[in-house]
């Protein structure tokens, strides 16, 4: 009860509280897309000149008053789908996103499955047979 409590005190603090202002829009917006020239960072944290170029075309873009999807739209535009660090959530973005799901799924339930099976087989006991070899082997002891 404890920790969901904790956590919902946690959600509640990190909800932004009002509307971000023009700078915060851009800096997200930038966060989202990606440096055409170092491909492993954000346009927010790469240092080139075109993730530079990038960011102050973003505050001009927020300034003019277009929307967020209008200004990632237009940078789809220019340097296609692979700009957006982040895949849509419909079309083939929906399998980049679902898949990992449905395999954590499939894996999770695969296992639940073996676990029973496991438990309903009956365990093996030792023969008398068996037995009698064990008690020789240790009433021999043992070979090097």
């Amino acid at each position: 009860m404890l920790a969901v409590v904790v956590l919902a005190v946690i959600v509640w603090a990190a909800q932004p509280s009002g509307a971000p202002t023009p700078a915060e829009r851009a800096r997200a917006l930038a966060a989202q897309l990606r440096c055409p020239d170092c491909e492993s960072l954000s346009a927010a944290d790469a240092q080139t000149s075109s993730a530079r170029a990038i960011r102050r075309d973003l505050r001009a873009r927020v300034a003019e008053g277009q929307s967020d999807a209008t200004i990632r739209q237009a940078y789809v535009e220019r340097y296609g789908e692979a700009i957006v660090l982040e895949p849509e959530r419909r079309g083939l973005g929906l399998l980049v996103w679902g898949l990992p799901v449905v395999m954590l799924g499939a894996g999770a339930l695969g296992l639940a499955l073996a676990f029973r099976r496991w438990r309903r087989l009956q365990r093996r006991h030792a023969t008398p047979d068996d037995e009698a070899i064990v008690r020789e082997a240790r009433r021999d002891g043992p070979t090097l």
